[in-house]
């Protein structure tokens, strides 16, 4: 075994969608805390809304570390505006 052979790595994996900044913003600030990277994917409207000038709501996709997944889905439950994404078998 080479000293470059690190063996399985951990991925990326969608965790919740958030719908408002202000839960986004409290899901940012209790990852922080404990230490748990994320990545925020912004949804904005579609090409057509925005062409046309309609408002659409933020919508927001977290992805996380696959290893933080049980310890951010702890961190999480009963915050208001984020949708879990059902656990895979």
């Amino acid at each position: 075994m080479s000293s470059l052979d690190i063996g399985v790595v951990n991925r990326e994996v969608p965790f919740c969608r958030v719908y408002s900044k202000e839960a986004k913003e409290k899901l940012e600030k209790i990852f922080l805390q404990n230490q748990i990277s994320y990545f925020v994917d912004c949804h904005e409207g579609s090409f057509i809304s925005n062409l046309l000038g309609k408002k659409s709501k933020n919508v927001f996709t977290i992805k996380i570390n696959d290893a933080d997944v049980g310890k951010a889905t702890a961190l999480v439950q009963g915050i208001d505006s984020i949708k879990m994404r059902k656990p895979r078998p």
